[in-house]
């Protein structure tokens, strides 16, 4: 078996069901919503089951939801494969459940934390709506070209936000800039310009308030060194100690995620084996376009965590 880093998803991989599998199936997933509604003060479980996809499109739901299924992933495949991964990588919010796994945030301090992120930005996204869309079949400096080309066509503001690697770019700003630079993408030969289903310009300088109102509660919690070496978002460096996860989390809202230089890293660290836990596979369809000799699984319900363990123990 190689090296095994485990990854957890962010906004884009929510849909309606996620984590019910798991909840039917296990007490461990029954406790952990149960402790989330308490702590939220609402039903997640019959958000995350019974919820229209608009309403858990919307940050402040999404944003719960995935940090608490990805966590119940995780645990349960922990317990079953007595795996301890050498790293750890959460996309966007993502990075907190990855924080929580490696043992410099406690589930129910990283619960209120993405509560509060998620609110901070739905409410910037109120005051200054957007949108995003991905870029397929573009460079990176070539989506910078075409964000720089709107701005400069005074279109509006709009900036990477996501280098997710494979040719795939996610673009984030002001609604008519974004639909401006998918424009110039296409007419520079892009593959496909993508609408993505969230509910503001997150990764954006138009988030940067709400980064800085992120931050009075960031600095209030005692973050524990990493046990396990995560890579954050922001510089896809490790986080060594937690002063660098506060500023990480902080510039990480309005920043871009770096999440293919963050990939890159891994693999250049001799990690080839990468597991998603939680909703979806987006985070392995990435690590394909970026490496395709990487192996790749994801952990989203009993089945896949059979499959995954029995893959795993084999080799």
């Amino acid at each position: 078996m190689g090296k095994i880093a485990f990854l957890f998803p962010g906004q884009g991989s929510q849909k309606v069901g996620m984590g019910q599998a798991f909840y039917n199936d296990t007490a461990l997933a029954k406790e952990v919503f149960t402790q989330a509604n308490a702590i939220l003060g609402f039903d997640l479980a019959t958000l995350c089951f019974e919820g229209t996809e608009e309403t858990l499109k919307a940050t402040e739901n999404a944003q719960v939801a995935l940090y608490t299924t990805s966590l119940i992933a995780w645990k349960l495949f922990l317990d079953a494969s007595g795996i301890q991964p050498g790293a750890c990588a959460g996309h966007s919010v993502g990075e907190y459940a990855a924080l929580t796994a490696a043992g410099a945030l406690p589930f129910e301090e990283g619960l209120r934390l993405v509560r509060t992120r998620g609110e901070l930005m739905r409410d910037a996204a109120a005051r200054t709506p957007g949108a995003m869309s991905a870029l397929i079949g573009v460079s990176a400096e070539t989506a910078r070209a075409i964000c720089e080309e709107a701005r400069a066509g005074g279109a509006g503001l709009v900036a990477v936000a996501n280098y997710n690697g494979g040719g795939q770019i996610v673009i984030s700003g002001e609604t008519n800039a974004v639909e401006k630079a998918g424009e110039i993408a296409k007419e520079q030969g892009a593959k496909r310009v993508l609408p993505l289903p969230v509910s503001g310009p997150f990764h954006s300088p138009l988030m940067v308030m709400a980064g800085d109102a992120l931050y009075h509660s960031l600095s209030k919690v005692a973050f524990r060194k990493p046990q396990i070496p995560i890579l954050q978002n922001i510089s896809a460096q490790y986080a060594e100690m937690p002063d660098d996860v506060v500023g990480g989390l902080t510039r990480q809202v309005s920043g871009s995620v770096r999440w293919e230089e963050s990939m890159q890293r891994l693999l250049a660290d001799g990690f080839d084996t990468f597991i998603e836990l939680g909703s979806g596979e987006v985070l392995c369809g990435l690590m394909r376009r970026i490496e395709k000799t990487a192996r790749t699984f994801s952990v989203q319900d009993p089945a896949s965590l059979i499959s995954v363990c029995e893959q795993l123990k084999v080799e």
